[in-house]
């Protein structure tokens, strides 16, 4: 039986990523700045939150890091901890940089400083590519981030390329392309449109305001990218990886495709606010997965039409079963 350690268990790619660790028969430890207070809702929401041992661990401490891997001795590190949104690390630069940056280097210290024969992966982001235009990124192409949380990521993606080569450590960063779920809080934009247009098709009389809809991403399913990450570490040599559809689409599209399927015209219902545009955004964001898909045989299940319409029908049976639990209380 493997054991795998993943910090930043809490938010949703480490929820996701516990389940299929444990689909696949791992020991799975999930890290967090205190276990006991925390209320890790999206593994109790997945149904294994008792299937997952939880241990306090701060990142930002390299004495509480090393204390949890001599304690753990996991076969394999997941680092998908820190703050976690683009728009929030311009109001909190400073929390953004540490939480993600020093805590990949205290890993990384003592991964290295343990002599554990562990496999390192690192939550990198396609934030760190900046705008690159129409260009399709690969793991060749420059990083010019735009944004403190890109910066952040930009410095984290450095150290463990650094430290897989000083050290021999078997260390991967994921680029990971925007990746959306009904795990998401509503601070970011996908859900938040989806829980938006849920509650005005049940007779809501709101209105959402959003910023820059022009925006292009390359949305994909959470789920399929959890894949590509456990995929990494089970390659004999570790390497870095862009990881996403291969499809670009406006932020204006996945907000037609959700009205549409709660069967609302999404032109009633949003306002677009300059003041929410952010002070540096990216307006296109193209990636090529490629070499996923040839070195670990990974590609994307679902696009984002398909990712739009599977939150909303998840949020739909969600409040669904809050209703019926309303009834028979």
């Amino acid at each position: 039986m493997k054991t795998a350690l993943i910090c930043g268990i809490s938010g949703q790619d480490g929820a996701y990523l516990a389940r299929l660790l444990l689909d696949k028969g791992y020991q799975v430890y999930g890290g967090s700045r205190d276990a006991q207070m925390a209320s890790f809702t999206n593994l109790a929401r997945l149904s294994i939150r008792q299937d997952v041992k939880l241990v306090s661990v701060s990142i930002n401490d390299f004495r509480s890091v090393l204390q949890t891997l001599l304690k753990v001795k996991p076969d394999e590190v997941y680092n998908l901890a820190g703050q976690s949104s683009v728009g929030l690390s311009f109001e909190q630069p400073v929390e953004t940089l540490e939480s993600i940056s020093v805590g990949t280097l205290n890993l990384l210290e003592a991964i290295r400083f343990s002599n554990l024969p562990i496999k390192f992966y690192n939550a990198g982001s396609s934030e760190c590519f900046g705008d690159t235009g129409r260009e399709a990124a690969d793991e060749m192409t420059p990083f010019r981030p735009r944004s403190p949380y890109g910066v952040a990521k930009a410095a984290a993606f450095w150290q463990v390329a650094n430290y897989r080569e000083a050290y021999q450590l078997h260390a991967s960063t994921g680029i990971l392309f925007n990746h959306e779920s009904p795990l998401r809080p509503e601070r970011f934009v996908t859900q938040k449109i989806v829980v938006s247009a849920c509650r005005i098709a049940n007779g809501s009389a709101e209105t959402l305001t959003l910023g820059n809809i022009d925006i292009a991403r390359d949305w994909g399913w959470a789920p399929d990218y959890i894949e590509a990450m456990w995929l990494m570490l089970q390659q004999p040599k570790p390497d870095d990886y862009v990881i996403a559809t291969g499809q670009t689409r406006k932020l204006r599209d996945f907000i037609q495709i959700v009205f549409e399927t709660v069967g609302l015209h999404w032109e009633d219902h949003i306002i677009i606010d300059p003041s929410l545009f952010r002070p540096t955004d990216i307006a296109e964001g193209y990636a090529n997965p490629s070499k996923a898909r040839k070195q670990l045989s990974w590609q994307a299940h679902y696009k984002m039409a398909e990712v739009a319409k599977l939150m909303v029908e998840e949020r739909i049976q969600t409040e669904g079963r809050r209703a019926a639990q309303i009834v028979t209380s």
